[in-house]
């Protein structure tokens, strides 16, 4: 395995210290920086982002990992529609917190187009090449190269939908013909991504409610605002009535804009902010998890 060039100094990147803090909160995911001018990470498990948007052999062998763990754990084979749509959660997910977690956490947002990524999923390991971040007035980060300052928070916001949107509407281009669904169903599958993986990050981080409010900020789509365009609906959070948290007070759900069709493979569990799951489950399944 070709092992990339680390960057020397967290001093030396926008994003390292966020990158570092969510791996203490979240061991599963790991996220290293690349050198300018060095070669991503390549063999044993490694794809690169460019590879799944090019929607070739990589997608292919991409897919084929789902497809046996499909195999494995449920013993049925899933549809090749559904497998792409595991393979572009598995995906999804932690490549969203690349953007969102320096972001939430320092208010920095690096721009990261699918040649800047590459994913060992087995391992929970990203590799990330920074060339781009925008960044507050006043913040140190700003005499980095690659810096650009932005007006405020409103215009940070904007850029963390369009570096997302950036990466994401290149890797629908790959997956989006195997997943048999319409433009508007796959950009609310990113929305979803978008928002659970920032939420459960920041549950970890002891922040829960102000990444809520923060998710809120950046995707409305409720309450009679329009969502932003390319993403379908917004965070959408309400409290969940009859399963309050230990000291009392309501626990939040929301309801996904997109299905992950999982139920598909398993009718009787479906996914606790699934459309197909009321009220009533949710809350006796988050009482009998408390």
């Amino acid at each position: 395995m070709a092992v990339p060039a680390l960057l020397p100094s967290p001093l030396a990147s926008p994003v390292a210290a966020a990158y570092a803090r969510l791996a203490e909160v979240f061991p599963g995911l790991r996220a290293e920086e690349t050198a300018g001018g060095a070669r991503p990470p390549q063999g044993a498990g490694w794809v690169r982002a460019e590879e799944l948007a090019a929607g070739g052999a990589a997608l292919d062998a991409f897919l084929a990992w789902d497809n046996t763990q499909v195999l494995r754990d449920h013993g049925r084979q899933a549809r090749p529609d559904v497998v792409a749509s595991f393979g572009l959660h598995r995906y999804a997910w932690p490549a969203c917190l690349l953007v969102t977690v320096p972001w939430f956490l320092d208010r920095r947002v690096p721009r990261l187009p699918v040649g800047a990524v590459s994913f060992q999923r087995a391992l929970g390991r990203m590799a990330v090449r920074v060339e781009e971040f925008a960044c507050l007035p006043g913040d140190p980060a700003a005499a980095l190269p690659g810096a650009r300052v932005v007006a405020g928070e409103d215009a940070l916001r904007a850029e963390v939908r369009a570096s997302l949107a950036e990466h994401f509407e290149a890797l629908l281009d790959g997956f989006g013909p195997r997943m048999r669904r319409g433009r508007r169903a796959l950009w609310g599958m990113v929305t979803d991504e978008i928002v659970e993986g920032l939420w459960y990050v920041g549950a970890l981080l002891g922040e829960e409610e102000r990444a809520m409010a923060e998710l809120e900020e950046l995707l409305p789509g409720t309450a009679g605002r329009r969502p932003e365009k390319p993403y379908a609906g917004g965070a959408g959070f309400r409290a969940l009535a009859g399963a309050p948290a230990p000291d009392g007070t309501p626990r939040a759900t929301r309801d996904r804009a997109a299905c992950c069709f999982f139920y598909t493979l398993r009718p009787e569990d479906t996914c606790l902010t699934c459309p197909r799951t009321c009220d009533a489950d949710r809350a006796r399944r988050l009482a009998a998890t408390a």
